[in-house]
């Protein structure tokens, strides 16, 4: 295992946003290399294209509301609603209501580090 961490202690004001695309940002909150957390913040008609990974995801939804796809399977999700995502399995979202989710991966995904 290497020394990838993030600092013990990350304030939000001093960390900065991503900008996915017009709708979509990210905030990455904490990670080592078995771990990460990020803040994803949509605007409505905001989309995360469906996709798969080697990642397990859970993810809890702060705000807002998601048409959901797991695997084919769509649901309509809101705050205070989760979800688990095994790995290699398709998802994607749709904001149907602005809101945020806070996405958790194992182990961290360094496609989100590499710049």
């Amino acid at each position: 295992m290497s020394d990838l961490a993030s600092d013990v202690f990350l304030m939000e004001s001093e960390i900065p946003w991503e900008a996915i695309d017009a709708k979509v940002s990210r905030q990455i909150v904490g990670y080592n290399d078995t771990i990460m957390m990020v803040k994803v913040k949509f605007k409505e008609g905001g989309i995360g294209p469906v996709h798969d990974h080697y990642h397990s995801q859970v993810t809890y939804v702060v705000s807002g509301a998601f048409e959901m796809n797991i695997d084919g399977e769509i649901r309509t999700i809101r705050g205070g609603d989760s979800f688990y995502i095994p790995p290699h399995v398709s998802h994607g979202a749709v904001c149907v209501e602005e809101g945020m989710l806070i996405d958790v991966f194992s182990p961290h995904r360094e496609d989100f580090l590499a710049k």
